[in-house]
């Protein structure tokens, strides 16, 4: 994966902020020093973040998963529908409609309906509407594409999502949230990063900064998408590599195996010598006395023999009963 240099970064501008009366107190950890009354970005810490958010969005490529991009600033809306084009990944560029994640089914009712219009074209029945029905069809349809062409291909929820400044695309991100979908976003001086799970700190208002970025990403997307190509080609290469990481994660478990038996079998042969050494302790004593065993035996002569006069007194009692 190539990796951006710390020259780079600062060449395109990325670590400007807002105005110091404009900052979040969220921002601090990112946030270098201050010059002019102006927040500037510690680069160090976005290459950091940066190369977070590239590892997982290329696990999620990998895994044939979508990810869903939101830009809708002007600086931000040309870059990111040239670049998520290459890459074959959904985009919104244009307005984001509420409830487009949270209420998923409504989006694509819509999208079906563009997708019977273009059918009606090819199936000829077309020529038999009217010139009214006509412009009232192209009119819905070229509304619907404008907001939702770009989503036309994503037939379910996206796996991720990613944003251009948090602050303008918020009901994006309230619902991302809402649904428990991985966001990751451009985070400038002014927006709380607390909110997103995977932030890059940088400057979302410059165009330099956002197609550097955004550039960075697309390459770990394709990245994953071409492995992911690989391993249909060769299903036997990805069994082999599955089989060596399988071997590596059970190898040292083994060893600690060895080590726990020897342990155990340490502990048994101490607890096996232990009570044999109570037993000849305990066994010791009993064999010298041997006038112990009659001194057992008088006391049970004694209780037999207080015994007898008991059942005497009772033939007595019925004797006495039987002459009277």
């Amino acid at each position: 994966m190539s990796k951006l240099s710390f020259k780079e970064l600062l060449d395109a501008g990325v670590h400007f902020g807002h105005l110091k009366r404009k900052w979040n107190p969220a921002m601090s950890p990112y946030i270098f020093e201050e010059k002019k009354g102006i927040h500037i970005i510690d680069l160090n810490k976005t290459l950091v973040h940066l190369e977070h958010a590239n590892a997982a969005m290329k696990q999620i490529a990998k895994s044939g998963k979508k990810i869903l991009f939101v830009a809708t600033k002007k600086q931000a809306k040309d870059i990111v529908a040239e670049r998520i084009k290459n890459v074959n990944m959904p985009f919104v560029t244009e307005r984001w409609s509420g409830g487009m994640l949270t209420n998923f089914q409504t989006t694509r009712k819509s999208i079906r309906k563009m997708t019977s219009i273009d059918k009606m074209k090819s199936d000829g029945t077309w020529d038999t509407l009217n010139k009214r029905e006509k412009l009232f069809k192209t009119r819905q349809r070229e509304k619907l594409e404008k907001t939702f062409g770009s989503i036309a291909d994503m037939t379910r929820q996206p796996a991720a999502i990613f944003i251009v400044d948090i602050l303008k695309e918020h009901i994006a991100l309230a619902e991302a949230r809402r649904l428990n979908i991985p966001t990751f976003a451009l985070v400038d001086t002014n927006s709380n990063p607390k909110l997103v799970d995977f932030p890059i700190p940088a400057n979302d208002d410059a165009s330099k900064s956002i197609t550097i970025i955004i550039d960075e990403i697309c390459k770990s997307i394709q990245e994953g998408l071409e492995e992911r190509k690989n391993l249909k080609a060769n299903p036997e290469a990805a069994e082999t590599k599955t089989t060596e990481a399988k071997v590596d994660s059970v190898a040292p478990v083994k060893e600690e195996t060895v080590e726990t038996k020897t342990t155990t079998e340490e502990t048994v042969v101490e607890k096996k010598e232990a009570p044999k050494a109570k037993a000849v302790k305990a066994k010791a004593p009993a064999k010298d006395p041997k006038t112990e065993k009659p001194a057992a035996k008088k006391p049970a002569v004694k209780k037999a023999a207080a015994k007898k006069p008991a059942a005497k007194k009772a033939t007595t009692t019925k004797a006495v009963k039987e002459e009277k």
